[in-house]
């Protein structure tokens, strides 16, 4: 399947049919039919407005086609055209359902927050010169018009009519967005930090599949492996290696970082994501930051200092923002994440404000979601990379 890589960096979202070829659509439904049985069925799919089915832990042979549609010629093959790297891994497998009782719009949003990525008008400017790292899927089963979109939004900032707009209530439609209307068995991928919407959670019945495509991935668990067709196990073998490099190249460049050692610290930065410019790199030494923060944290429970919310994100794992997880923290002394939160100290203070900081819009939640001191939306006017090295010996 062809597709156009600069209608999507245009427009934030490419509209695909036949994701599901309509000779593997029924197939398709009996097998998440039986995935939303196995979870727990009407039970289950009454506890709340959208429920949501990780697919990879109730996998067998019967249902493997619910695994493999992530690594097809439709998905994957799609993502490696459109990707800043033509070798993407399979990030997440779920299924969006219909609730048993109606829960009308949630709030639109962008898919990021700045406690935990970078500034949105960094993230957009690396997006438009080396593309996205990530992408994002809807795939519908049965026909599908709940998901709506701003196009163009992930290139800019908000409007002062969006927020505007959001500010008086979050669930209506926005200035200039669309619906996405998918017939049975197409498909929507779209960058993350598009302004987004969940339009109508009804009882409508809905399978969607929800999933992603990350030169950063990590599987928790690869037991499903074994209940695919040899071509599938060989791909996420190969997403299991990649990711265990993506680690051992995280640590490199915070080891560099320790070290003092500029030079190691682009090559680990370089093999990180292969060809990205200056804005790329200095996204991925936020996202870096970030993750020597979370070492630091992890190796210091008994400080209370941290926000909750970010202790809530160290204990957790994010790769497509190189959190590898407390795991992976583990791999740095005490001792060693002093000095590596010391070297990080001084970009992570320029990304923040002296006051709490309010955006609508950004992360699911608003404006209930925990306040936060980072920038949202601009942040590191005329920082360079090298001030990121000079600040080692500052």
């Amino acid at each position: 399947m062809k597709v156009d890589r600069e209608q999507l960096l245009r427009d934030g979202f490419l509209i695909l049919r036949e994701v599901v070829p309509a000779d593997q659509l029924e197939d398709m439904r009996r097998s998440y039919a039986t995935l939303v049985e196995r979870q727990g069925g009407e039970g289950w799919l009454g506890k709340g407005a959208q429920p949501r089915l990780t697919v990879d832990p109730l996998i067998n042979e019967s249902t493997a086609n619910a695994v493999e549609i992530w690594a097809g010629e439709t998905t994957l093959g799609v993502a490696e055209q459109l990707m800043c790297c033509p070798d993407p891994g399979v990030m997440s497998m779920e299924c969006m359902c219909n609730p048993l009782t109606d829960h009308g719009p949630s709030g639109w949003h962008r898919d990021i927050n700045p406690n935990n990525f970078a500034p949105m008008d960094l993230l957009a400017k690396d997006m438009l010169a080396n593309g996205p790292r990530y992408l994002q899927w809807n795939i519908a089963l049965y026909e599908d018009s709940v998901f709506w979109v701003v196009p163009g939004s992930h290139r800019r900032l908000n409007t002062k009519e969006e927020n505007a707009s959001l500010r008086e209530c979050e669930r209506v439609p926005l200035p200039d967005s669309i619906p996405v209307e998918l017939n049975a068995g197409d498909g929507v991928v779209y960058i993350n930090f598009l302004l987004h919407w969940g339009s109508n959670y009804s009882t409508k019945m809905r399978r969607t599949l929800h999933g992603g495509h990350s030169i950063f991935t990590h599987q928790a668990d690869l037991s499903f492996m074994r209940h695919l067709a040899p071509w599938a196990r060989e791909l996420f073998a190969r997403f299991d290696e990649q990711s265990a490099q993506k680690k051992d190249l995280t640590e490199a460049a915070l080891r560099a970082a320790i070290d003092k050692d500029a030079d190691a610290y682009w090559t680990a930065v370089e093999g990180l994501q292969p060809g990205a410019d200056d804005n790329g790199k200095l996204v991925l030494t936020i996202y870096l930051s970030k993750t020597a923060y979370h070492a630091w944290i992890l190796r210091h429970p008994e400080d209370n200092s941290p926000p909750d919310v970010t202790r809530d994100y160290a204990n957790t794992i994010h790769s497509i923002t190189l959190n590898w997880g407390p795991n992976f923290c583990e791999r740095f002394s005490r001792s060693e994440t002093d000095v590596l939160w010391q070297r990080f100290t001084p970009l992570d203070r320029t990304l923040q404000s002296n006051e709490e900081q309010l955006v609508p819009g950004y992360g699911s939640g608003w404006p209930r979601r925990p306040p936060m001191k980072y920038y949202i939306e601009e942040a590191l006017e005329g920082y360079q990379l090298d001030d990121f090295i000079a600040s080692w010996d500052a």
